[in-house]
C-alpha cells in the first residue's frame, strides 16, 4: 500500500489577476516546476501531471496549450468537457506531482493519496494548494500527425504508437493563490 503524501497545508485564498502580472518564466514553469491538467467537475474529475504545454498569445487572445495522450485517464475528461485548468505549485508539493504523474485515476485515488484539495472553480477544477491557476476553455484541437515531424528527435519520444493529441484553450481566468 502506498503512503499518503502528505503536503505542506497551507489555507490561501485566490485573487484573480491580469495574466499579464504573472512573473513566472513559463519555460521553467511547465519544464521544470510542472503542472497539474484537471478535467472534469467537482463530482467527477481526474487530474494529470505535465511538463510539456505553453503559454502564448495566438488569435488575438491569451492562450494555452496543452498535450494529452489518449491512453491517459485524463485524456475521457478533457474530450467531454468545454474546460479544464491548470493548476502550478511550490516546490513542497514535487512528491505529490510525482504521484500524479505516475498513477493512474482509473487505479488509484489520487486525489486522496496526495492530500491535495480540490476546489471548484468557474470552469473546473483547481487545487487549494496551488500557487497559481488558470481556468482555460477549449478552443481548438489536434492530433499529432508522425509524418508531419521535421524533426527526427521528436519520434524518439513515442514508440511508434499513443501521440498525443494538442489541446490550444483560451485562458478565461488566472488566479494567485494567496495567503
Amino acid at each position: 500500500m502506498i503512503e499518503k503524501i502528505k503536503p505542506v497545508l497551507s489555507k490561501k485564498h485566490f485573487e484573480e489577476v491580469n495574466p499579464l502580472t504573472i512573473k513566472d518564466n513559463v519555460f521553467k514553469l511547465i519544464g521544470k516546476d510542472w503542472m497539474l491538467i484537471t478535467a472534469g467537475d467537482i463530482k467527477k474529475f481526474n487530474t494529470m501531471t505535465a511538463s510539456w504545454g505553453g503559454l502564448g498569445v495566438l488569435w488575438k487572445v491569451n492562450v494555452c496549450y496543452i498535450v494529452i495522450r489518449p491512453s491517459r485517464y485524463t485524456y475521457e475528461f478533457i474530450e467531454k468537457a468545454d474546460s479544464f485548468t491548470l493548476s502550478f505549485f511550490e516546490k513542497r508539493y514535487r512528491e505529490a506531482l510525482k504521484f500524479c504523474g505516475r498513477r493512474s485515476g482509473r487505479d488509484v485515488d489520487k486525489i486522496k493519496k496526495t492530500g491535495l484539495t480540490p476546489k471548484e472553480g468557474a470552469l473546473g477544477v483547481y487545487f487549494e494548494e496551488a500557487r497559481l491557476v488558470m481556468e482555460c476553455k477549449k478552443m481548438y484541437y489536434q492530433d499529432l500527425i508522425p509524418k508531419q515531424f521535421l524533426d527526427e528527435r521528436i519520434e524518439k519520444n513515442y514508440g511508434k504508437t499513443d501521440y498525443h493529441r494538442m489541446y490550444i484553450g483560451e485562458v478565461i481566468k488566472t488566479y494567485l493563490g494567496v495567503k
